[in-house]
């Protein structure tokens, strides 16, 4: 059984680890931390194992702003991500909703494309010769 829920305290430790698997280590963790407590992190649940998280905050000029999507590497193109995006639009505390990534992550632009979201423009010089693109939709 599927679930979406502000993660917990107690559920710090795997999520850090999944978000390890991804990155190489776990220099995020006292930021995913300050995310949980603040809730401000989703996590979605298949019986009772973290396959993926979303973090958030509104003060990306007072709208929403998706800051993180991660999906357990094992468990991903099961649509885990686009359970989290539209569970977060739902339940956004703002009407404008903001993402962004890589020029290069196709894989992720497909997912914002497919979930309503549309190119908003782009920030040069975060990472050296791969534009980021900020993606918009409203509710």
């Amino acid at each position: 059984m599927k679930s979406l829920i502000k993660a917990k305290i107690n559920d710090l430790d795997e999520i850090v680890k999944m978000d390890s698997e991804v990155i190489g280590d776990d220099r995020r963790r006292k930021y995913i931390q300050k995310a949980v407590e603040e809730e401000r992190c989703i996590v979605i649940k298949i019986e009772a194992l973290i396959v993926g998280f979303l973090i958030f905050d509104t003060h990306f000029f007072d709208c929403s702003f998706i800051d993180l999507i991660i999906v357990k590497p094992t468990e991903r193109r099961k649509g885990y991500a686009t359970s989290l995006i539209q569970y977060f639009v739902y339940i956004a505390p703002t009407k404008k909703i903001f993402s962004s990534t890589n020029q290069s992550n196709k894989r992720m632009q497909e997912v914002f494309k497919t979930n309503g979201f549309r190119k908003s423009g782009f920030i040069e010089n975060l990472d050296v010769g791969d534009p980021e693109i900020i993606y918009f939709k409203s509710k």
